[in-house]
């Protein structure tokens, strides 16, 4: 199955996007999902004095804060094929079986198994660097590619 892939992304002009690329593209976004929770919760962390306090305001919001990231990733991959992060790198997802935008039910699947290789000690991630194809976990589960634009 590789080889069909190398195949289509050769005959269509289509290169992968680098490791450095998308790990790039990564920090960006999540910088700025980072920045959004902070100006969002700014009040509650001001008013918190102790570390203990801090800790326990950052853990009452972990699972907003992983609804947010799947809206987020889910959404601008659908719409856009990217997130600003990868805009921003000018790397795009794409569909293997269309090559253009991934579905809504591709990109919510990505954006769920980007959060499931998250929790597991980024394993997923770690799995696009030994792949030809340099396909993470969510890649495969939503049948996606990141290429150059």
């Amino acid at each position: 199955m590789n080889e069909n892939i190398e195949d289509v992304l050769y005959r269509e002009k289509l290169t992968l996007a680098s490791i450095n690329k998308r790990s790039m593209a990564f920090f960006i976004d999540e910088l700025l999902l980072s920045i959004l929770l902070m100006i969002v919760l700014w009040d509650s962390f001001t008013q918190a004095t102790t570390v203990e306090q801090m800790i326990e305001l950052t853990n009452s919001v972990v699972l907003e804060y992983m609804v947010m990231k799947i809206i987020y990733q889910a959404f601008f991959v659908m719409q856009y094929g990217a997130t600003l992060g990868k805009i921003a790198m000018k790397i795009h997802v794409i569909e293997i079986k269309t090559l253009s935008n991934p579905s809504f039910i591709s990109s919510f699947n990505r954006a769920v198994f980007r959060i499931v290789s998250e929790m597991l000690f980024y394993l997923g991630f770690l799995w696009g660097m030994f792949d030809p194809l340099r396909r993470t976990l969510h890649d495969r589960t939503a049948q996606t590619l990141v290429v150059d634009v």
